[in-house]
């Protein structure tokens, strides 16, 4: 079979992908809730909280119009796009575990931490940012949806650049300690 052809698959196969995204990506924002509470109770403070919401908002409105893409057009499914996705997910996971209890979804500094040197962290300065911007590509064309893969690839762009300007600051400021 070759994995680059679509594949026809029933439209709850399409939903249940969405769904396990949309609960991959709360139960997140659960482990962050809990690690950046944790931080900021032994002294660690947050920076550039201004532009979470938007943040939120974006990827919020990637899920929303990819739900919404799938329902109008009840498209087929790119196996091979499918099984890229799932490779990032497990480089997530990678990411998180690396960072372990720091890992949060906002700048959270705590000043006496040592930067991580492991994991993806070896390798790459802001892996988990790599991951989101190929994420944000890779699933809308898993349906096809090309047109989501562009407009949000280019919202987060803009993102992207103000959050990593803030966090470079923050992290240069640390490395000079």
């Amino acid at each position: 079979m070759d994995m680059w052809r679509d594949i026809f698959v029933p439209i709850w196969m399409l939903w249940a992908i969405l769904a396990a995204v949309a609960a991959q990506r709360l139960s997140e924002l659960v482990i962050a809730r809990r690690n950046t509470r944790r931080l900021l109770a032994r002294g660690a403070q947050e920076v550039g909280g201004r532009h979470y919401p938007i943040i939120i908002a974006c990827h919020a409105s990637w899920m929303v119009a990819l739900a919404f893409w799938v329902w109008r057009y009840q498209p087929a499914l790119n196996a091979a796009f499918l099984v890229v996705y799932l490779l990032l997910q497990v480089a997530r996971v990678w990411t998180m575990a690396s960072l372990g209890r720091y890992w949060t979804t906002r700048i959270i500094t705590v000043a006496d931490a040592p930067l991580v040197r492991r994991g993806p962290y070896r390798y790459l300065r802001h892996p988990n940012y790599v991951i989101v911007v190929l994420e944000v590509i890779v699933l809308p064309l898993v349906f096809g949806a090309w047109p989501l893969a562009l407009v949000f690839s280019l919202l987060n762009a803009v993102v992207l650049m103000v959050r990593l300007r803030v966090e470079n600051a923050v992290l240069a400021e640390r490395a000079t300690v």
